[in-house]
């Protein structure tokens, strides 16, 4: 398979350093010898590629804008570009290493204790443990603020009873960031009836399990399940002390959505360069499908729409490294992104016709994927409903 050279028809790699560079460069290798020639087959059986977890953590992808605790402390376009090339292999690729990294191991970071970072970031950054984000239920998805999970304190510690869904690396994980309410919290000022706290819950402890969901038909390369919590007890030192209140996984949400607004770019480079290649190549009417005028505006309109999400991502990256970029302007670029990927895809596999709908292709599986990513970490409707409140002032949802 010959290496990919990517999509830039703005000449952004003039505007990258050089570390930047080579962190996509490595991972795009990677990903090119590594992942497509397998995950074809896994995303036919339904199957996580786990062998590929012990590479990833040597390609440093594990926390990797994330500083200390040997994670690699990459910038904001380095790390963007890290999520890019996942994704071009495949949406619940990087989905996994979102989770393991943004979510969960950020979640530590930002909220736990020393005690609680310095057990779990080093092995993570390794990948010998994993983590998941427990956030999600089954009546509570866009509208967080209503979860049911209810953590009652006790002598002990805690004792928390409810239900996740829709969790990336459930069953896989050695340790779950479950997000609860506990009822009149002296540890947050003013909370009545209910604050909303984060607490680790590891793998094995009495009344917590994980199953995954089955039937799927979108990132059936990614393990997905429900956490079940029946009674389960955990000490006083599972609850992440800093985390108060909903902003708490709202913070750790953001993370996951600036790395999906780059990971859609790089699923939309996937199907553009597959459209692109098949246009030149198949042959009808004796000529090559690309030397039509309809087919060559597909292509045109679909390069177009990749260069405004590059040029989306790469300035919230400066932003971001700023420290001023603003949760508004993510869900922005999360939005625009994956609709935008989800148009290329679609695109792609009208170009490639009938061939299109095989797996030995990969527009299809980017389309289907993309249509969850469309939906996790904010759907696009909500996304639409975030910059309504910054335009007016007016929160549609409230």
């Amino acid at each position: 398979m010959p290496q990919f050279k990517g999509v830039d028809f703005y000449g952004l790699d003039g505007l990258l350093s050089d570390e930047e560079r080579m962190v996509r460069d490595t991972v795009r290798e990677w990903v090119d010898d590594r992942v497509l020639p397998v995950i074809g087959q896994h995303y036919r059986e339904g199957t996580f590629p786990s062998e590929l977890i012990p590479e990833l953590s040597r390609l440093g992808a594990f926390g990797s804008n994330l500083r200390g605790y040997g994670c690699a402390g990459l910038g904001s376009v380095a790390y963007g570009l890290l999520m890019q090339e996942l994704e071009r292999g495949d949406s619940g690729l990087r989905s996994f290493v979102s989770v393991q990294g943004a979510l969960a191991m950020y979640a530590m970071d930002a909220f736990g204790t020393d005690a609680q970072k310095e057990r779990w970031l080093p092995p993570m950054a390794r990948g010998e443990k994993l983590g998941c984000f427990g956030l999600t239920e089954p009546d509570f998805g866009s509208n967080p603020a209503g979860l049911a999970t209810r953590a009652r304190k006790t002598s002990q510690g805690y004792v928390i009873q409810g239900n996740k869904m829709w969790i990336t690396s459930g069953s896989l994980a050695d340790v779950a960031v479950v997000w609860a309410k506990i009822e009149n919290d002296p540890g947050v000022e003013g909370a009545s009836p209910d604050a909303i706290r984060g607490f680790l819950v590891e793998k094995g402890v009495p009344g917590f399990s994980a199953q995954d969901i089955h039937g799927k038909l979108s990132l059936r390369a990614s393990v997905t399940s429900e956490l079940l919590l029946d009674h389960c007890e955990v000490g006083e030192d599972a609850l992440l002390p800093a985390a108060r209140g909903l902003k708490a996984p709202l913070r750790c949400l953001n993370q996951a959505r600036y790395g999906i607004a780059w990971g859609a770019v790089g699923a939309a480079m996937a199907c553009y360069e597959e459209a692109r290649q098949y246009a030149a190549s198949r042959i009808q009417f004796g000529r090559p499908i690309g030397s039509f005028q309809l087919v060559q505006k597909k292509l045109a309109e679909m390069l177009t729409e990749i260069t405004k999400a590059q040029l989306l991502v790469l300035r919230l990256a400066q932003l971001k490294d700023q420290g001023q970029a603003r949760h508004p302007q993510i869900s922005m670029a999360k939005m625009n992104n994956v609709e935008t990927a989800l148009g290329v895809a679609r695109t792609a596999r009208d170009i490639l016709g009938a061939a299109g709908i095989l797996d030995e292709c990969q527009c299809f599986r980017h389309l289907c994927n993309l249509e969850s990513v469309k939906t996790y970490e904010g759907t696009h409707d909500i996304h639409l409903l975030i910059l309504g409140e910054e335009i007016t002032g007016i929160p549609a949802f409230a």
